[in-house]
């Protein structure tokens, strides 16, 4: 049985392909025999500055294939990854940190001084140019050690996401859920090893999971695709054509824009032939578009919030759908408990709404430093009285059709998914609130506009839109700013004093 992740590269790739390309980050291009020594020398020099195991170990870089060799030379020290967002706010950054503690900060020389900023001690970097070193030689027999002290049910990995307080949740996944998650995928969704990644999202995204774990197990090779191609579609798409991309995993958002461009008709895009989607709707209309511009690949959407690991359900698209048509979330993946609960904790029927809960291996081990958020979102499953058993719940509203097949309806709270990433609105309405001149506010999602909106009231005077984005920028990343803004003399409000969020909807369903 397989326990350690690193075991995909050790008896997958490295193995098999030590001499095919595993990474391609322009200019450079990386062999698999390569990765193998920057990681395990990376790991060695860890081992060397920190005698410790199971503990987190931040990674402060710009996607590149450094980061790749920092994640795994980690793991090869027996510890836990934390990828963190160098574009983020510096508050931001510093609540991270602060809550994860990580033994040490993998980073670069360049932007040690962003560290120091916030209160990084020079002693706690670990520039990555120093496994560029030809004279460090893996310790084997250490690295050895620490994979036989892994079990597969410690920690692979923290994932950060928005958390309602305003620090973000550190979520801790494990090395069997990942496992587990990626044997299914190269068997349900027939990954080989054939693929060349076109990778997109952030590596502090959980699709940088699916990418890389498939990269060292199977083979495939993983080309980064630079971060200023994502807003330019057209370079982007152009990108795909020129390093003939086989495989994207990316959020709709893009996918919307660049059909929206007409570019799917203007390069030659034949490579691609395996598409997933996850993170928000797909408009059926605009992946009819994709399907037909790429009549012979595999579209396939899956969903799952970070805390399953990258996904709990799948639904290859096999068949026709009209433009105005539903999209299935699907059916559970192996070993994956699908329960869709009602109000009174019993299994709904057929059409039936109710919330999707998860059980199994692929949960999340929970929510690092924080218990408290941890036993509330992790629960007991109700319908098991006679064990203990875990179930997530979502907060998400779905059914069952007549087909079997899992529709998502919505949020239960006031959780979204924009472009591509899950947002608690209440962390941003907690900021807003922080400014001195905001009365009060309330913040919600325009479905059809796919726009943040911010409603607020002033303490008797104005306040520009633009100068609630300047505050806000400080704090957050730009897909989490508000993109509508309405000052309004009184927020409405419900008998009991509350906020009428209710109200201010139907008003954005009218404005939609």
């Amino acid at each position: 049985m397989q326990i350690n992740i690193l075991e995909y590269l050790e008896k997958g790739a490295v193995r098999q392909h030590p001499d095919r390309i595993a990474i391609v980050d322009a200019p450079r291009s990386y062999t698999f025999a390569e990765l193998e020594r920057y990681a395990k020398r990376c790991a060695t020099l860890l081992i060397r500055r920190a005698d410790v195991t199971s503990r987190p170990v931040a990674v402060f870089l710009p996607k590149s294939a450094s980061v790749v060799f920092a994640d795994l030379g980690i793991v090869y020290s027996g510890n836990i990854y934390a990828n963190l967002d160098i574009k983020s706010p510096a508050q931001r950054v510093k609540g991270i940190i602060g809550n994860i503690a990580p033994v040490l900060v993998v980073t670069s020389r360049a932007l040690a001084p962003q560290l120091a900023a916030i209160g990084v001690p020079d002693a706690d970097l670990f520039f990555i140019e120093e496994i560029e070193d030809e004279a460090v030689q893996p310790d084997g027999p250490a690295l050895w050690r620490r994979l036989e002290s892994v079990i597969d049910t410690d920690p692979l990995c923290i994932i950060h996401t928005s958390g309602s307080t305003g620090l973000p949740k550190g979520v801790a996944l494990s090395h069997r859920g990942t496992i587990d998650f990626m044997d299914w995928c190269f068997e349900r969704l027939k990954l080989d090893g054939s693929e060349r990644i076109g990778s997109l999202s952030p590596f502090y995204f959980d699709i940088y999971t699916l990418e890389l774990n498939l990269c060292i197990a199977k083979g495939a090779t993983l080309v980064i695709i630079p971060d200023q191609l994502g807003i330019f579609p057209a370079k982007l798409v152009e990108f795909l054509a020129e390093q003939a991309i086989s495989f994207v995993f990316w959020v709709p958002s893009i996918m919307v824009t660049i059909c929206n461009q007409g570019l799917l008709e203007a390069f030659d895009l034949s490579a691609l032939k395996t598409v997933f989607f996850a993170g928000e709707v797909f408009p059926m209309k605009h992946l009819n578009h994709w399907r037909r511009a790429l009549p012979g690949a595999m579209f396939v959407n899956l969903y799952g919030p970070i805390e399953i690991t990258v996904d709990c359900t799948y639904f290859v698209l096999d068949r026709e759908f009209a433009d105005d048509e539903g999209l299935p979330i699907g059916f559970p993946c192996r070993n994956t408990g699908i329960l869709i609960l009602n109000e009174n904790n019993r299994p709904c029927a057929v059409e039936e709404r109710g919330e999707l809960c998860v059980r199994g291996t692929s949960l999340a081990m929970g929510y690092w430093n924080d218990p408290e958020k941890t036993t509330k979102a992790f629960v007991q499953n109700p319908l098991n009285t006679s064990c203990p058993e875990l179930i997530y719940r979502t907060g998400d509203q779905v059914y069952r059709n007549a087909r079997g097949e899992i529709m998502f309806v919505g949020r239960l709270d006031f959780q979204i998914k924009h472009m591509g990433y899950r947002i608690e609105l209440p962390e941003i309405e907690y900021q807003v609130l922080a400014i001195e001149q905001i009365a009060n506010a309330c913040v919600l999602y325009n479905n059809g506009k796919k726009e943040i909106t911010l409603f607020y009231e002033t303490r008797g005077e104005d306040l520009s839109p633009a100068a609630i984005r300047r505050t806000l920028s400080q704090i957050f990343p730009k897909y989490m700013l508000p993109t509508a803004f309405h000052q309004m003399q009184e927020l409405p409000r419900n008998p009991n004093g509350k906020i009428d969020r209710n109200g201010l909807s139907v008003k954005l369903e009218q404005m939609a």
